[in-house]
């Protein structure tokens, strides 16, 4: 059975505005209140409050472990200098098996003192962001679950049907312009654009 593929959107808005896109897209792709919600994306933490005042218990959120990834890449190049592969590759095996202390503790003895400026500190960096994100790393549940650890599916979506309109080659927009076009893509991506129009005649 294939994908249902809801969308919404906003731009320029608050971050409730965000959260309040993000309900509407679970209500249009059939939300109900025995509905399990499964939410991916980066580590920003407005993202996470909101799936938690949207959902509430309904919910989990897990952070992209992709992105996860780019920070121990980062660490690697200080933990493992002459053999990042392998390091890389034992510490995303241990993600996937929610061991993440293992990871975080393979990290300790490299953290770069508070001298050094965060630019320039991926090991610490990278110790942070886990730690601070322990109830976010269930990759094992995901995977065992068959629910997807990566937000690649919706940044995908964001280029055809967003970017495909909006960021067209030279093209400018007057900001009270973008709200109403974006919309009317995300009516198009939600497979509404005939019905859309039918309501708009018949309101006319």
């Amino acid at each position: 059975m294939g994908t249902l593929m809801k969308f919404d959107a906003t731009f320029g808005g608050s971050v409730d505005d965000a959260g309040h896109s993000l309900l509407n897209c679970a209500v249009t792709a059939g939300l109900g209140i025995n509905t399990q919600i499964h939410g991916v994306g980066d580590g920003a933490t407005w993202i996470a409050d909101q799936m938690k005042k949207r959902f509430g218990s309904q919910a989990s959120y897990l952070v992209d472990f992709y992105h996860v990834c780019e920070y121990l890449g980062g660490a690697s190049k200080i933990c493992a200098a002459n053999d990042e592969k392998n390091w890389m590759d034992v510490q995303e095996k241990r993600l996937k098996n929610n061991e993440h202390s293992l990871v975080i503790h393979d990290l300790n003895p490299f953290l770069e003192g508070d001298e050094i400026e965060n630019s320039k500190a991926p090991v610490r960096s990278c110790h942070r962001y886990l730690s601070n994100r322990t109830e976010q790393l269930d990759y094992k549940g995901a995977i065992e679950k068959n629910l997807p650890i990566g937000s690649g599916e919706i940044e995908s979506a964001h280029r055809y049907v967003i970017q495909e309109r909006l960021k067209l080659s030279g093209a400018w927009w007057k900001s009270e312009n973008v709200e109403p076009m974006l919309a009317l893509r995300v009516v198009r991506g939600n497979d509404q654009w005939d019905e859309y129009w039918r309501n708009l005649a018949k309101a006319s």
